[in-house]
C-alpha cells in the first residue's frame, strides 16, 4: 500500500509538471505492483493514469495527436494483457477443479465394490466437472435400460424403466436411447445435451446423458466426459467379471456339493435344502451380501470331509463304537483342510465347515467350543442341519413329523444349538408356512 501511495503521488506530480514518458512509466511500474492482487486492484493504476494523463493535458499546453495515441496504446496493451491474464487464470481455477474432481472421484472409483456403488461414484464424478446441471446414467437390467443414478431434473426417473412394460425395443441396439432419456426431462430443462456410451468387457453397459440450457458442449468437455465414461466402464467390467467368477465358484461348489451327496445322503436334496434354509434364515436376519455368500459356500461344503470316510463307517446301519465314531467326527477337520487351498474361499465358510459340530454348551467336535466361540455361520447353519437331518429319512431312522422336530430345536436351545438362532429359525418356518396357506387359499 506504501508503494501504491508513493506511485500516485508521482503520477500527480509528472502530470503537473507535464512528464508523460514518466507518468507512462510510473502507470507500468504500479501494474507490476498490482497485477498479483488480482481482482479489482490490477485496473487502478490504469484508471489512475487516464485521470492524470487528462489532469496533465487540462494543466499544460493541451493534448497532442502522439501523446493522446501513446496514451491510448499504453491503456489498451495493458488492458489486453489483464484480460488475458483473467482469462487465463479462469481456466487454471477450472482446470484445477476437473483435476481435483478426477483425483477425487477416480479414488471412489476405486474403492467402490459393488455395482451399485460404482455406478453413484461415477455420476458423482461427471457432477462434480460441473458441465450440466442435469445428469443421467442409464444401465440395463434384465436387458431394459433404466436410469441407475441421476442428477438435477433426471433424479426423479431414478430406478424408473426408460419404456413402458411390454416394450419390445432391442435395447443395446437402440441408436435413440438418448432421445428417449431426454425426452423425460420437462422442455424448459431441455438445452444443449451430450450422451456417451460406457462401455467394460467389450460390451454396451451403459450411457451418460448431460442436458444444460445454452452453451453447446465443447470437444473438451466431451473428452473429460468420455475419460469419466471409461473409468466407470473398467470398474463396471472388473465389477462383472468378478461376479462371473464367483458365479463359477459357486456354480463348481454346486456340483461338488452334489457329488458329495450322491454318496452319503441315499434320498438326496440334504445340501440343497440345508443352503436354501441357511440363505434364507441370514437374509431375514438382515446379513449382508458378503455374509450370505460365505455361509451358502460353508453350506455347500460342510461335509467335504467325508470323501475321506470309510463306506463302512459311513453307511453303517447300526450304532458306531468309539474308534468309530472318533472317523466320522473326523470329517469336519479333514474338509477344512482340504479347503485350505482354495484361497478365494472367505474365512467364515472355512469356519462354517469346520465348527458346524461344535455345540452351545462346549461338547461338540472338533474344538469344543461354547457359545458365542463358536463362528456365527456355524452357529446359524447347525440349527438349520439339525433341523433337516430330523425331518429326513436315515439308514438308523425314520423322518420325524415337523412339529417333533420343532419341538427338539426348542429342547436342544441353549444345550446343543444357539437358541437365537433357534427361535429365528422357528419364527421364519412359521412364517413361510403362513405365505404357503395364503398362496393356496
Amino acid at each position: 500500500m506504501w508503494g501504491l501511495a508513493v506511485g500516485g503521488g508521482g503520477l500527480l506530480w509528472a502530470a503537473s509538471t507535464g512528464q508523460t514518458l514518466l507518468l507512462a512509466g510510473l502507470t507500468v511500474a504500479l501494474c507490476a505492483l498490482t497485477w498479483p492482487l488480482g481482482g479489482r486492484w490490477r485496473w487502478v493504476p490504469l484508471l489512475g493514469f487516464v485521470a492524470t494523463f487528462l489532469l496533465s493535458a487540462v494543466w499544460g499546453a493541451g493534448l497532442s495527436l502522439a501523446g493522446l495515441l501513446g496514451a491510448l496504446l499504453l491503456v489498451g496493451g495493458l488492458g489486453a494483457l489483464g484480460l488475458r491474464d483473467s482469462a487465463l487464470t479462469g481456466e487454471v481455477t477450472g482446470l484445477r477443479q476437473v483435476a481435483a474432481a478426477l483425483q477425487g472421484g477416480s479414488g471412489r472409483l476405486v474403492e467402490a465394490n459393488r455395482a451399485e456403488d460404482i455406478v453413484r461414484a461415477g455420476v458423482a464424478l461427471v457432477a462434480e466437472l460441473g458441465f450440466a446441471p442435469h445428469l443421467a446414467y442409464v444401465g440395463y437390467v434384465r436387458g431394459l435400460p433404466q436410469v441407475l443414478g441421476a442428477r438435477g431434473a433426471f433424479a426423479e426417473y431414478v430406478h424408473r424403466p426408460i419404456f413402458p412394460a411390454g416394450d419390445s425395443h432391442s435395447v443395446q441396439a437402440d441408436h435413440a436411447l438418448a432421445d428417449e432419456v431426454l425426452a423425460l426431462l420437462p422442455p424448459e430443462a431441455r438445452g444443449e445435451h451430450l450422451s456417451v456410451p460406457v462401455t467394460g468387457g467389450g460390451h454396451d453397459l451403459g450411457l451418460l446423458v448431460l442436458s444444460r440450457p445454452g452453451v453447446p458442449f465443447s470437444a473438451d468437455e466431451r473428452g473429460l466426459v468420455e475419460s469419466c465414461a471409461c473409468l466407470m466402464g473398467a470398474q463396471l467390467g472388473q465389477w462383472e467379471a468378478i461376479c462371473e467368477l464367483r458365479d463359477a465358484n459357486d456354480l463348481t461348489l454346486r456340483s461338488l456339493g452334489a457329488a458329495l451327496e450322491r454318496r452319503d445322503d441315499e434320498t438326496g436334496g440334504h445340501t440343497a435344502r440345508v443352503v436354501s434354509a441357511s440363505v434364507r434364515l441370514a437374509q431375514a436376519l438382515g446379513w449382508d451380501e458378503e455374509r450370505v455368500a460365505a455361509l451358502r459356500r460353508g453350506a455347500y461344503l460342510h461335509d467335504l470331509g467325508k470323501l475321506a470316510i470309510p463306506d463302512r463307517v459311513l453307511h453303517k446301519r447300526g450304532p458306531l463304537d468309539t474308534e468309530e465314531r472318533r472317523i466320522i467326527e473326523s470329517h469336519s477337520v479333514i474338509g477344512y483342510n482340504l479347503l485350505q487351498d482354495l484361497h478365494f474361499l472367505p474365512a467364515e465358510t472355512l469356519d462354517l465347515v469346520r465348527h458346524h459340530h461344535e455345540r452351545w454348551d462346549g461338547s461338540g467336535y472338533p474344538a469344543r467350543l461354547r457359545g458365542h466361540d463358536i463362528p456365527e455361520a456355524a452357529r446359524l447353519f447347525a440349527v438349520v442341519d439339525v433341523y433337516d437331518a430330523l425331518t429326513s429319512a436315515r439308514p438308523y431312522k425314520p423322518a420325524w413329523p415337523r412339529a417333533q422336530a420343532l419341538q427338539e430345536l426348542r429342547a436342544q436351545a441353549g444345550r446343543q444349538l444357539d437358541p437365537h438362532y433357534v427361535a429365528a429359525f422357528i419364527r421364519m418356518l412359521e412364517a413361510e408356512e403362513q405365505d404357503d396357506v395364503r398362496l393356496v387359499s
